[in-house]
């Protein structure tokens, strides 16, 4: 039986000096400390030399290096019952066995690594997929809370403009002091929570705001009308529609009913926009469109009891169109008074007609060539549009900016630009009249609507394609209980 041939090959990147030392040491181990290379330092013993008798012991076949340097032999081992005693053979088994083992050791250790990187580079993965969900969950939790606290700062805005009525309360100093300042911090907490968002509990905030809107509003009842003392502004709502224009709410709704009207332009339009609520008139979330029956003339409209009440373009005629039917109620012609453009505002539009609502009722500003073209004040009937009483002034209507009524007292200003002020005003309680020097900031230089909302407080105004409110300070007395 012929001796078997082992090919060695030892390829360990890993461990250059053990390969090193194995290419050095073998041939001394083994008793071949006799062979040398050849002068191409490629073989020791060509595939032609005479063979060896492989019972002398380990004879190397052939030795070479790879191009990466790596010694690759090729040896001729001797028979089994030979080398049985030979104690370099046994040295040498045992060094391939290391060689053997530690090359089984690398083998499983890159196994390893490799699966462990495979499963870190899964989990890297997973972890980015789960950052990102985070992300979006965070992203989708801010914009949700920052749409709830919007609301609750647009509910502060609406309770705002009552800050300055409370001002001139006489009576009940401490409870309307205690007010105040629940206005102020809840103004201060909101303001902080859209610095901050998710800080302070959203529910408990939305309650403490329906209280105090509840506790205002009964303080509210207890005021009798008053006498304006001051008007601070505006607030610019919305900048929308041509430089003239009306818009409005029902001071006789229920407060839940918070229903915007929107008329723009003076003439040659009878198309009213409605909203559901302030809110949606910022946002342009029409509900409704109302196509009247005539076109109005001016801009000087009003909303009262469910029902809008305009002068019909070119002429005297005063409309009465419920929102709720859609028909035209009443119409009525105002005995004497100038229209289109004889006795306007200083601006004109068309404006000789001014239809308003206050605490007493609907009433009617005009001017009649019987008064010289100085106003009139008519109050009317809501139903029938019956004129109940008139009380003529001495103010002419062509100087008048705009006029409003607070109380049944008509307030009038001297111009419709910038440096107007609200300069006379008439008691239909007295029959008497004052000169009186109230400003008002004029912010975009033009107004051409100006009328008093008695259940806001406020003044709604058109200027110059802005809507804005401006805030009044009224001189009231708090009825007690008992008064009530």
């Amino acid at each position: 039986m012929s001796p078997p041939l082992l090919k060695l090959g030892a390829v360990l990147s890993t461990m250059a000096m053990i390969s090193n030392w194995m290419s050095q040491t073998l041939p001394s181990l083994v008793g071949l400390n006799t062979t040398r290379l050849s002068t191409a330092n490629t073989l020791v013993r060509s595939t032609n030399a005479l063979p060896l008798n492989p019972k002398e012991g380990w004879q190397v076949y052939s030795s070479a290096q790879d191009p990466d340097g790596r010694c690759i032999c090729t040896v001729v081992a001797p028979e089994q019952n030979l080398c049985s005693r030979d104690a370099k053979s046994r040295q040498l088994r045992q060094l391939l066995e290391k060689v053997q083992n530690m090359s089984q050791s690398i083998e499983v250790l890159n196994l390893r690594t490799q699966r462990d990187f495979q499963y870190v580079l899964k989990m890297e993965t997973q972890m980015k997929g789960l950052k990102a969900k985070f992300r979006q969950i965070e992203d989708d939790r801010k914009t949700l809370m920052t749409k709830h606290f919007q609301e609750l700062k647009e509910k502060m805005d609406e309770l705002l403009p009552l800050i300055p009525v409370l001002e001139q309360y006489k009576t009940d100093a401490k409870l309307i002091t205690q007010f105040k300042e629940e206005i102020r911090n809840l103004s201060a907490v909101l303001t902080g929570i859209q610095e901050e968002i998710g800080v302070y509990d959203y529910e408990e905030l939305y309650q403490r705001v329906l209280g105090l809107e509840t506790r205002l509003r009964d303080c509210m009842k207890k005021l009798t009308c008053g006498k304006l003392m001051k008007i601070t502004g505006p607030i610019t709502i919305k900048t929308s529609g041509s430089r003239f224009g009306a818009w409005m709410t029902d001071p006789a709704a229920s407060e839940k009913n918070n229903r915007v009207w929107y008329m723009d332009n003076y003439y040659k339009n009878n198309v009213v926009r409605e909203y559901k609520s302030i809110a949606d008139f910022v946002s342009g979330a029409q509900s409704r469109t109302y196509n009247l029956p005539f076109k109005w003339a001016g801009t000087n409209h009003v909303v009262y009891n469910g029902s809008l009440y305009f002068n019909k373009y070119q002429s005297n005629i005063i409309i009465k169109y419920n929102f709720d039917s859609g028909r035209v109620l009443a119409q009525r012609s105002l005995e004497y008074a100038g229209f289109h453009n004889v006795y306007p505002y200083t601006w004109g539009g068309f404006s000789d007609i001014d239809l308003m609502a206050d605490e007493i009722g609907l009433w009617a500003v005009y001017a009649t060539n019987q008064n010289a073209g100085n106003i009139v004040i008519s109050q009317l009937n809501q139903d029938t549009l019956e004129v109940t009483k008139s009380w003529d002034t001495g103010y002419p209507k062509r100087s008048a900016g705009e006029s409003f009524m607070i109380c049944g007292t008509l307030y009038v200003t001297n111009s419709h630009l910038t440096g107007a002020k609200v300069y006379y005003s008439y008691s239909t309680k007295t029959s008497t009249y004052e000169y009186t020097d109230i400003p008002f900031h004029n912010q975009y230089f033009h107004i051409s609507m100006l009328d008093y909302n008695s259940r806001d407080r406020a003044l709604y105004a058109w200027n110059n394609g802005h809507q804005v409110l401006f805030n009044v300070t009224l001189f009231h007395i708090i009825k007690t209980d008992d008064e009530a």
